[in-house]
């Protein structure tokens, strides 16, 4: 093989995620993560081995290459896997640029995006805490993938800090909300997925064809502001709580490279409308983790989750989304929303790890938490791993500013 890549590589030749990055003498261009190093496409393009439009590749987004469709996309893929174990290979080591060297940038741009709320472990523990123990479920939770639209604009790359989103917060007891910055500030671990096909509005997308609409997969930190989305939410759910920051992975893993990890979904019932129902298998055994780190100080993992644990898969979000003929657009990203399992050690927010703050957590370093401080950074991290194959997204993190 033209490189060396260690056995624990998320970027493996099983995987060739794509991606935006640059260097100090060349601008921000389509990229593939190889082990510790990128492959700049730009480069290896110039070599003649691509038969299509290779201006596509010099671009701020993936948007324009992902256009070209799977046919195509796929096959740049599979060509790449191939020449990096052939010694006579089009890929020079002048073509490979070291991760550390280079600056990563967000991924696609995002027109739109819509985020879920499917995991059943987190809704249930949302509405155990806040409305009834006993019936902890809306009664459209089983028959709908819940969602809302969020905010495109403020969704940034991992290493983005995070300034602490002020707002209005009604205090326990108090008769008016005060203005102040959140208290509550929290992660949400997910995944998103990238739209990588429009569709025509008024055109619904079904179960069945949904795959071919959806290029590959990112990780996701929906931050939220608990105390200001607590105040807001009703009736018409979230804003100012959530539109603050969301950060993602910087490589997109396609969806040909997690084929391998595909497994069964929980059991739904009741049954699902027609439209929902669906063939094979749409979840994916994903491990997931969060680490929590205090300034200059040491992480403390304080969740670990499987994206297997989703009751609403991804084919049955885009058929739910567009039932009623709303149009998608090629890099739409589409979130999974809060990402649980079903013990304490698996949740995936501090709203539910503290139990609202009922219960801190205590860090390696001897200090508390019930919900992100100032100066604290998340990191999300997921990998997928089967038959000494390993496929991961690396990680997205952020670090959270005071706002005085």
């Amino acid at each position: 093989m033209l490189i060396n890549i260690s056995i624990d590589s998320d970027f493996s030749i099983h995987n060739i995620p794509f991606g935006i990055f640059s260097t100090a003498g060349n601008t921000p261009r389509v990229g593939v993560a190889i082990g510790e190093h990128i492959l700049d496409l730009v480069a290896l393009a110039k070599t003649g081995v691509f038969d299509f439009d290779i201006s596509v590749l010099d671009r701020k987004y993936l948007n324009e290459f992902i256009s070209l469709g799977k046919p195509i996309t796929g096959k740049v893929r599979t060509d790449i896997q191939d020449w990096l174990q052939k010694d006579d290979s089009p890929i020079s080591a002048e073509m490979l640029v070291a991760q550390s060297d280079a600056t990563l940038h967000m991924p696609v741009r995002v027109g739109d995006y819509t985020d879920f709320y499917s995991s059943i472990e987190h809704a249930t523990n949302v509405g155990k805490m806040f409305r009834d123990p006993e019936n902890a479920l809306l009664p459209n939770w089983k028959h709908i993938p819940v969602g809302y639209h969020g905010r495109a604009s403020s969704i940034v790359v991992s290493g983005t800090d995070i300034k602490r989103p002020k707002g209005q917060v009604m205090p326990k007891g108090a008769d008016k909300p005060v203005y102040k910055a959140s208290g509550r500030l929290d992660f949400e671990l997910e995944m998103a997925f990238i739209i990588g096909k429009e569709s025509q509005l008024g055109e619904p997308i079904t179960t069945e064809a949904a795959p071919d609409h959806i290029f590959g997969m990112v990780l996701f930190n929906d931050w939220s502001a608990r105390d200001i989305q607590k105040w807001e939410y009703v009736p018409l759910g979230p804003f100012l709580g959530k539109n603050f920051a969301s950060s993602v992975s910087p490589w997109v893993v396609t969806m040909e490279a997690l084929e391998q990890f595909k497994v069964e979904g929980p059991t739904q019932e009741p049954v699902v409308q027609p439209y929902l129902a669906y063939q094979g298998q749409h979840n994916y055994d994903i491990n997931l983790e969060v680490g929590l780190t205090p300034d200059n100080s040491k992480e403390t993992i304080v969740s670990k989750s499987n994206y297997k644990y989703m009751y609403w898969n991804m084919v049955q979000q885009l058929a739910h989304h567009t039932v009623n003929g709303c149009n998608v657009k090629v890099g739409d990203m589409l979130a999974s929303g809060t990402i649980s399992g079903k013990t304490t050690n698996s949740y995936g927010s501090m709203l539910e790890i503290s139990w609202s703050g009922a219960n801190p957590i205590t860090l390696k370093t001897g200090e508390r938490r019930t919900f992100i401080e100032d100066n604290d950074t998340i990191t999300l991290r997921g990998f997928a791993k089967k038959d000494g194959k390993r496929v991961g997204f690396g990680e997205v993190s952020g670090k959270i500013l005071p706002n005085t």
